[in-house]
């Protein structure tokens, strides 16, 4: 698939701005505050609902607008020499529900586009997929597993919704609790108990099965990207076995990992999910807060036998964070398992992912660089964002735009 026309409205610094493109290779070239990485933004937010760069829609819009629009459209070529387009229009309201247009019908849910288009980004902001906190690694697995399967949307959604109901709820419990505030009514905690296991157990299964799919090419991809220097490997580490294990909930390494390739049934990780809370209750109540749960899980990384964080060098960590993007291309370009067995039943090739690489190379070593360049050289489309020609790779060469001053402008 490919990207065939971006249009923005009231987007980040863009009033207005009309830009065709091509399938291969295009560089967005210009320097530094000009606006190139908020073309790229615009067309990763039609993916993904998200941004790559800020945690809120706020500052996606205009200074001085009420709301931004972006529209894309996508050619898809499910069926050789049978192309299929699409035009995806997503309107920004802060403050409200953002709306969405699919061959301009009547507006609807935004998260009814995801699955339309598909998009790998990679930027210098990846490092934090290594370095960061955990919560860096949940939303990479989150983002990546809408991706593949879009109703998974609705479950993170509703999820969090629920988390933020029961650790209300807690809170004012743990009020009480202290004695600063009147007696709390917890009849209700049953009941957000269980829409939390529910929830909860879905995203959990999803994002196991996502871990162990996306294994194997994590480590073929690290080994490309260094050249052969280590062996890196993932695995999901779930708050619920450190609780069910007695661990209350923070994490255990060394044993526990071991537990984690696992994928029991939606319906067993419910049952344990209700267990954990019923033994974690008076505890939950006295700190006011959810200890147990996928919002408390981490995508633990190891090189060798240490874990990344911590341990890997500044271009270990980026060749590590490459692996991770590499190997969710190679996910999204349809090559999943196959087998009865796996809950997100319905991956399957539907075209090559849109790559976008926005301002990577220049944060690259020469060798990182040129191994990069080779690998994602093949795609359908790449696009490219660099403040001068000299950073894009010479294997890279290909279509150019130059941005300045708010235009974006091809270069013939």
């Amino acid at each position: 698939m490919y990207v065939a026309h971006l249009s923005l409205t009231d987007f980040r610094s863009y009033a207005q701005v009309e830009l065709p493109l091509d399938p291969g290779i295009t560089a967005l070239v210009g320097p530094n505050g000009q606006g190139k990485t908020n073309l790229v933004e615009a067309i990763g937010y039609v993916a993904t609902l998200g941004s790559h760069r800020v945690p809120s829609d706020a500052a996606l819009v205009r200074q001085g607008a009420s709301r931004a629009v972006v529209r894309t459209r996508v050619v898809r070529e499910l069926d050789p020499g049978q192309p299929r387009t699409t035009t995806i229009e997503v309107e920004v309201t802060p403050g409200k529900a953002n709306r969405a247009r699919i061959n301009g019908g009547s507006p609807g849910r935004a998260r009814d586009v995801l699955g339309i288009l598909r998009t790998v980004l990679f930027a210098p902001e990846d490092l934090a997929l290594v370095k960061g906190d955990p919560g860096e690694r949940r939303r990479f697995l989150d983002d990546l597993a809408v991706q593949l399967t879009p109703r998974l949307a609705g479950i993170v959604a509703d999820y969090d919704r629920v988390l933020r109901q029961r650790s209300a709820l807690l809170k004012s419990a743990g009020a009480a609790f202290r004695g600063s505030r009147g007696g709390a009514d917890l009849r209700t905690l049953d009941v957000w108990d269980s829409k939390l296991a529910q929830t909860g157990a879905q995203l959990i299964v999803a994002r196991r099965a996502l871990v162990d799919a996306l294994r194997p090419h994590v480590g073929r991809a690290y080994e490309q990207v260094s050249a052969g220097q280590g062996v890196a490997s993932i695995a999901y580490r779930a708050s619920l076995d450190a609780a069910l294990a007695g661990d209350e909930a923070e994490g255990a390494p060394g044993a526990q990992d071991e537990r984690l390739s696992t994928r029991p049934s939606v319906e067993l990780v419910e049952a344990q999910l209700l267990e954990a809370m019923g033994r974690l209750r008076p505890k939950e109540i006295e700190r006011g807060v959810c200890l147990v749960g996928p919002h408390r899980d981490d995508l633990v990384l190891t090189l060798g036998d240490l874990p990344a964080k911590g341990y890997a060098s500044h271009g270990e960590s980026w060749s590590f964070a490459l692996a991770l993007r590499l190997a969710s291309y190679a996910l999204l370009s349809g090559d999943a398992p196959a087998g009865d067995d796996l809950w997100v039943a319905d991956w399957g090739p539907d075209g090559e992912p849109v790559l976008i690489l926005d301002d990577v190379f220049a944060e690259l070593d020469a060798r990182r660089r040129d191994r990069l360049a080779e690998l994602v050289a093949p795609a359908r489309q790449v696009l490219i964002t660099a403040a001068v020609p000299d950073d894009v790779p010479e294997p890279l060469a290909g279509a150019r735009v130059d941005v300045m001053g708010g235009e974006a402008t091809r270069v013939l």
